[in-house]
């Protein structure tokens, strides 16, 4: 348990990378889909992931502007079915509980 939450611990690192199951996603398109999420911090977790090897940054260099998008990388695939899980038991959570919670800034 230590060793994974030390790579997708936090209260943004799996958020962010249910988003990036999909398809790549530029940091702006993901702060859109977090809008709790602070710039700084979400700079912060896709650095961290991709120090860790589960995400990748791939740049454009196209002017203007300078494009980024970020993936999962093969190594972070391998989290899918853990993250879609993670929803289905949050799902069942809502329905059992009738409770969702607010995330606070």
């Amino acid at each position: 348990m230590d060793v994974a939450m030390h790579y997708v611990g936090g209260k943004w690192k799996a958020i962010v990378l249910y988003y990036l199951i999909e398809e790549k996603k530029r940091f702006n398109e993901i702060k859109k889909l977090i809008p709790n999420i602070t710039e700084k911090m979400l700079s912060i977790q896709l650095k961290n992931l991709e120090e860790h090897g589960i995400i990748k940054k791939e740049v454009f260099n196209i002017k203007p502007p300078l494009k980024v998008e970020y993936s999962l990388t093969d190594f972070g695939k391998t989290l899918i079915p853990l993250l879609k899980y993670l929803v289905t038991w949050g799902s069942y959570v809502v329905k059992e509980k009738s409770h969702v919670i607010q995330i606070k800034k």
